[in-house]
């Protein structure tokens, strides 16, 4: 874990170790300006960012090269990537490490951020008419409607929606990827009985590399 340098994301990131592995896998914290942090809304990223989240993913990938091709290994998939981190969240509270009142929130409030933004996103890129009042959406109505539905500073909120203003599609490739995956893993386990073990379906899942969310299912189901 690592703090990450001034002048980048608002938001927490990770980076995959080299092919040699003589650099190794990060998480990035940004302060922005800040020097306490609530541990309360941490466990959930860490589960995200680090293991079983990004870091297990793209490290598996990384020394499977036995197996997979380089853009395989190397290669980042939005819908698969950030959606085996959301996967890994609710792995995680369901294997009970976020039980405490505390942690628990700070996962379901992550949750509330990515469901808010797949609102915007929609709202935004296909023209909608806003929620409220005349008029679709822009980027002042954007800012209000984040700043109204998260739980972040103002610096935080006009960050994340200079984001999804310049980046159309990425926030809802989060949950849309979420759901696939536990769509196919509930599939793969009805389809093996009482034979299925989830860590198999995992150890399976992510030997294949980074792809794409249909091809993962066709990987995992046939």
């Amino acid at each position: 874990a690592m703090i990450s340098p001034p002048g980048g994301a608002a938001a927490m990131y990770y980076t995959g170790p080299s092919e040699d592995l003589s650099r190794p896998g990060r998480t990035w914290y940004p302060t922005n300006g800040r020097t306490v942090f609530p541990r309360w809304s941490e466990p959930t990223t860490a589960y995200h960012e680090g293991v079983p989240g990004h870091h297990l993913q793209v490290a598996i990938a990384t020394i499977n090269s036995e197996k997979l091709s380089r853009f395989q290994r190397n290669t980042f998939v939005s819908g698969h990537g950030e959606g085996w981190a959301l996967y890994a969240e609710r792995l995680m509270a369901d294997l009970g490490f976020l039980d405490d009142a505390g942690d628990r929130l700070g996962m379901l409030d992550g949750q509330r951020m990515r469901a808010a933004r797949v609102v915007l996103d929609i709202g935004v890129h296909l023209g909608k008419p806003k929620l409220t009042g005349s008029g679709n959406w822009d980027f002042e109505y954007a800012l209000d409607f984040m700043g109204k539905n998260v739980n972040m500073s103002p610096e935080f909120v006009n960050f994340e929606v200079h984001r999804y203003f310049g980046w159309p599609g990425q926030a809802p490739s989060y949950k849309i990827g979420q759901r696939i995956w536990e769509q196919t893993r509930d599939e793969y386990a009805a389809r093996k009985g009482a034979a299925f073990d989830i860590k198999d379906f995992h150890r399976e899942a992510l030997n294949l590399g980074g792809l794409g969310l249909d091809t993962l299912r066709k990987a995992l189901l046939g």
